[in-house]
């Protein structure tokens, strides 16, 4: 008999505080209940493994929490506390706090689950950045520690904290690193680019007896900043290359290629993309053998790589930054999130089949539930002040839940859990045939031939009744799907869409589809040229008269 799943939670916090709620389905028109009462925070985080959750009030204290009872493990009064983080299965608790000398050692690492509040291990440090927090990397399971100081990496014993640094890498110049996390065997170090010498990313083993030898080695220019991305069992590492500036003036946000090493020297080298253009997201799936690339110009192309980097499945093109694979790895979200309009798709990677498509507009954060059956997105603050709220979704894109806050929302986030804890997803998915897409206009607005058509769904794939189709307009479904974004539906203009549209832009999409002779692309002509035209017809019926009649005689 399987062991029970476990239950789904969604932590949310506001400018009052935080709270817990179950997780989906809700019943219709109700609010989540809440698990927990509101508690006052300056921010929250889950440990990777779901267990713990860390709540720290800014300059004052870091409190952890059971996430199981959710009653409180330890509070640690911090004085100055800047940052704060749990390790992967929060057994360690790191802070860093405001130091006024260097002889004042301000970066901690405590054991959550000890009688006393007694340091395991401290040291100095100057400034505190994005890509170096936390200054302190655990693998996966905590049994292997390191961090990177000036010219070299240290690596710590996790049994032992207090022995301090056991062993050394000497890297340097070295300007970040990221830890492989599940298995902590391998460490990927970056050299940036500087006086005409280029930039490198070396990755070392984590064993003791052979840290000093290089596993792999990229070296590439205009370069300035990288971002790395480990996949499962952490024998291939892809690798963001961020330029500041764009020597093709191509982009005005710089330029960015995608690398990829493995570890035992298979492929190093470029990732092959079909378009230009920058990388707007990459993501590994959940086994680790294959990854997904959003990239080019818009509308972006999404592909799917194997760990030979050789593309596997192509899921078209549109308005897309964003991509998200769900924990089971069967189902692919594309999205246009930002200052993109909020399109998003939801693919079956199993059946290799678009399976729905809809819209979350303004979205800040999106995510895959860990049981991979519903995926949240959320408008939060400070990145957009108003209409801040919460929504879900199911597999296929349909709105699940949804709810507006009047007040300000910081945070929406899963609670993390193995998705090897939950059963597989059985029997979900549905033909395009039967899904439907509503129109969201307000009763009152637009026409009435736009209010009666959105009182029915729409059914993708189906033609509607008596629409005609020009046989010029053979690729005009396929030019809509690229200027919208794909929200028509084929064949004709949807009637979401304003009117001028279709009236403005099917002469354009007739010239653009089409190289024969068209009503659109015909030229006109002239009153002179049509008195000229007659004129010669006329001529040309005279003299055919005259010679008939001489024939006659």
């Amino acid at each position: 008999m399987a062991s029970q799943q476990p239950a789904l939670s969604i932590l949310v916090r506001e400018p009052d505080g935080f709270t817990v709620w179950p997780g989906p389905p809700y019943p219709p028109g109700s609010n989540p209940p809440q698990k927990l009462p509101k508690t006052a925070c300056s921010a929250t985080t889950f440990s990777s493994d779901g267990s713990r959750l860390l709540v720290t009030v800014a300059s004052t204290s870091a409190t952890v929490y059971d996430c199981s009872s959710l009653s409180v493990i330890r509070s640690f009064d911090l004085p100055g506390l800047t940052a704060a983080a749990l390790s992967p299965t929060g057994s360690y608790l790191q802070t860093f706090q405001k130091s006024s000398s260097p002889q004042v050692k301000n970066v901690t690492v405590w054991h959550v689950d000890t009688a006393t509040a007694t340091a395991l291990y401290q040291h100095y440090q100057k400034n505190l950045s994005k890509a170096t927090w936390p200054m302190v990397q655990f693998s996966a399971d905590e049994s292997v520690a390191c961090r990177m100081q000036t010219n070299e990496m240290q690596f710590f014993d996790t049994k032992d904290f207090t022995k301090g640094i056991v062993h050394k890498v000497r890297f340097p110049s070295i300007a970040a690193m990221q830890l492989a996390s599940d298995p902590g065997s391998h460490v990927a170090g970056f050299v940036p680019e500087a006086k005409g010498v280029p930039a490198s990313v070396q990755i070392f083993s984590c064993d003791k007896d052979a840290q000093n030898q290089v596993v792999a080695r990229r070296s590439f220019f205009r370069c300035s900043t990288v971002q790395f991305h480990w996949n499962k069992g952490s024998t291939g590492l892809l690798i963001v290359s961020q330029a500041d500036v764009d020597k093709t003036n191509q982009s005005y946000y710089g330029e960015t290629k995608l690398h990829y090493l493995t570890t035992d020297r298979a492929f190093e080298g470029i990732v092959p993309l079909k378009k230009e253009g920058p990388v707007h997201d990459v993501r590994w799936s959940s086994s680790g053998s294959e990854f997904a690339v959003v990239y080019g110009f818009m509308p972006a192309k999404a592909t799917i790589f194997n760990k030979k980097c050789n593309p596997l499945h192509e899921l078209g093109e549109g308005p897309y930054n964003t991509i998200r694979w769900n924990p089971k790895g069967r189902f692919i979200v594309i999205a246009g999130f930002g200052n993109l309009p909020g399109d998003m798709a939801f693919w079956d990677y199993a059946e290799k089949k678009l399976v729905g498509k809809t819209k979350a507009e303004w979205s800040v954060i999106s995510e895959w539930s860990p049981d991979g059956r519903h995926f949240m997105t959320a408008t939060t603050a400070p990145r957009l002040q108003i209409d801040n709220g919460i929504k879900i979704f199911d597999h296929s894109g349909s709105l699940q839940f949804k709810k507006m806050f009047e007040n300000k929302l910081y945070q929406a986030d899963w609670k993390p859990e193995a998705p090897e804890r939950f059963d597989d997803i059985a029997e979900l998915t549905t033909s395009l045939s039967n899904i439907k897409i509503e129109d969201t206009k307000k009763q009152g607005q637009g026409s009435k031939s736009a209010q009666t058509s959105s009182k029915a769904p729409v059914t993708i794939g189906a033609k509607p009744a008596g629409a005609y189709r020009p046989p010029q307009s053979k690729h005009t479904a396929a030019l809509q799907d690229k200027l919208f974004g794909g929200l028509a539906p084929t064949g004709s203009v949807s009637s979401a869409q304003p009117a001028f549209i279709s009236f403005c832009c099917m002469p354009f999409l007739a010239l653009c589809t089409t190289n024969q002779p068209s009503k659109w692309n015909r030229p006109e002509m002239s009153k002179t040229a049509l008195r000229n035209k007659k004129r010669r017809e006329k001529q040309k019926e005279k003299k055919a008269g005259e010679g008939s009649s001489a024939d006659d005689s």
